[in-house]
């Protein structure tokens, strides 16, 4: 053979090579994913609800200024406890002590003036038994004298109306019980009625906490209720003392009070809150779990698997309520089914996978530990 077929030849050789490395590679094979899965079945609803709530006093009241000004002392503080009378915080007096001393100097006048008539009066009263003056003027003299009569009225009501106002300016509590929230500083000028302290009253304490809308039909007035105060507690027995009728217009849940009776736990304490039965114990329902739930646009889905052909589908469902910590299946599923509950978000339709099965924990000797077993008591045996 020649030197030019070998040079030929290695050339279409070389080509060869080149052309194989520049075509695409073929995809690598789809990982077959290892999923759990649960077998949907009909089980009992529970039969007992538990709520997070909060320790509150039954009565609980903010008090402010019956008048308006400006803060000069607050000498109680948040937490503080308070009795009957104690003051609280107190207002600039001045202006209303002004007041009250222009409604007494008021009042010193209309007395005069009514003195003044009623002594006129009496001497034409005197002359009108004489003769020596007409019914119709010792009429008069008589309605001056009540007209005098009504100023000085008029005049004793404005001035103790006044002192009142004084007396506002000192902010007391009117019942004994703990601050809860301090809603004004002093040097802070402050209309009627605006907020200044918040006292919780001692005396009985509910536990309040929120009921979703699809359960709070089942929440009676005067249901037994199981508290247990945290943590770790013994529980105390309450009942449902009220139940809100209307929600809250943001988190769309009704508040519920239990009463606690004699039991005095601290404020704002947390406490769980177990209404058992509420109806619906024993009732065969489809559940799942939470991590089983798949997003399909504004659908609620789950992955179901065919274990004839070990693929994953998806399939739509309806959620009816929540228990504990499942989803109670509306509609979607059927019994029997198998249901992927854990690597949802990883999965596509007509996906291979395989059932993730536990490995068992084997006991394994080091080689370590087998020398130092085999080796103490040689030694042991030679020290003797």
């Amino acid at each position: 053979m020649t030197s030019t077929s070998l040079l030929a030849r290695a050339a279409l050789i070389a080509v060869a090579f080149l052309l194989q490395a520049c075509s695409k590679p073929a995809p690598p094979p789809e990982p077959v994913r290892s999923v759990r899965v649960v077998t949907v079945g009909s089980e009992g609803m529970r039969a007992d609800f538990e709520f997070s709530g909060e320790v509150r006093a039954r009565v609980e009241s903010r008090l402010g200024f019956r008048v308006g000004g400006k803060i000069i002392r607050r000498p109680v503080e948040l937490g503080q406890s308070v009795k009957a009378g104690q003051v609280l915080a107190q207002l600039d007096p001045q202006d209303y002590r002004l007041s009250a001393d222009a409604a007494r100097a008021q009042l010193t006048a209309a007395a005069t003036n009514r003195d003044l008539a009623a002594a006129d009066f009496r001497r034409y009263k005197e002359l009108r038994e004489q003769n020596f003056i007409s019914a119709a003027e010792l009429e008069r003299r008589e309605s001056s004298l009540k007209g005098a009569q009504a100023q000085w009225d008029q005049a004793q009501a404005q001035a103790a109306g006044q002192l009142n106002q004084a007396e506002y300016t000192v902010l007391v509590a009117d019942v004994s019980g703990v601050v809860t929230a301090v809603d004004a500083e002093p040097g802070q000028v402050v209309a009627a009625g605006t907020p200044v302290v918040r006292i919780a009253e001692n005396g009985p304490r509910d536990v309040v906490f929120a009921v979703p809308e699809d359960k709070v039909a089942l929440v009676r007035v005067g249901a037994k209720a199981e508290v247990r105060l945290w943590p770790g507690k013994a529980s105390v027995p309450g009942s449902v003392r009220e139940v809100a009728a209307s929600a809250d217009p943001v988190t769309r849940t009704f508040a519920v009070k239990v009463t606690l009776g004699a039991a005095a736990p601290p404020l704002g304490a947390t406490a769980s809150v177990v209404l058992p039965g509420m109806g619906r114990g024993g009732a065969k329902v489809m559940k799942l779990p939470t991590s089983a739930l798949h997003q399909d646009g504004n659908h609620v889905a789950v992955w179901v698997l065919d274990s004839a052909s070990m693929t994953v589908r998806l399939q739509r469902i309806e959620i009816a309520t929540a228990d504990v910590n499942e989803v109670v299946v509306g509609a979607g599923l059927q019994p029997g089914m198998q249901v992927v509950s854990a690597g949802v978000h990883v999965l596509s339709p007509g996906q291979k996978v395989s059932i993730y099965k536990e490995k068992a924990a084997q006991a394994v000797d080091l080689p370590g530990q087998a020398a130092t077993h085999s080796v103490a008591p040689a030694a042991s045996a030679g020290s003797q």
